[in-house]
């Protein structure tokens, strides 16, 4: 009788695991790496954030923040033909930043624009809410902008990372010239 009950344990957990591996193995190679391509894209963008000492806001937060009207400046750092003039968040300004870290001012990798533009742009107020945002995740343009602006004296600076991809996909209304 107890060696029953134990082979019925043994069988029953066997089937359980059996269950979970299925569960998990059913899940495909695909998955795996999608999540290892996520792992990555989150562990890159809190570092991001971390070097440019700036905080973000996801879409929703901006939003809200959007229509209960406060006061912020929003900058969308993409270029002005090519995604700007098409499509962005209402209010936004424009001021192109590069995609790769940028470590010194260089007027050629901002189109020209000087930090005094920037800060001209931001504004006096070092204390006012800035949200800056490009096209997606894992563009780094609002990257720039955000560590820029903190490097600049700025305090509530806030990236928006999912920019206007995460903007479009929560179907809110995009602004065109």
């Amino acid at each position: 009788m107890q060696k029953g009950k134990t082979f019925l344990s043994v069988a029953i957990i066997g089937m359980f695991l059996l269950s979970l591996s299925s569960n998990v193995f059913a899940f495909g190679k695909n998955k795996f790496e999608e999540e290892v391509e996520k792992e990555t894209g989150a562990v890159k963008l809190l570092r991001e954030v971390q070097r440019g000492d700036y905080d973000i806001v996801t879409t929703e937060e901006l939003k809200g923040w959007m229509d209960s009207g406060k006061d912020m400046i929003i900058v969308d750092t993409m270029p002005y033909e090519q995604s700007y003039k098409k499509k962005h968040i209402p209010g936004a300004k424009q001021f192109l930043f590069p995609i790769p870290e940028m470590e010194a001012w260089d007027d050629k990798e901002t189109d020209g624009k000087t930090q005094e533009e920037f800060i001209k742009l931001l504004g006096p107020d070092k204390n006012k809410t800035i949200v800056i945002y490009c096209g997606f995740v894992k563009c780094t343009r609002s990257h720039n902008g955000a560590m820029w602006a903190r490097k600049l004296g700025y305090k509530n600076v806030l990236r928006h990372p999912g920019g206007i991809f995460a903007w479009q996909g929560a179907s809110y209304e995009s602004a065109s010239l």
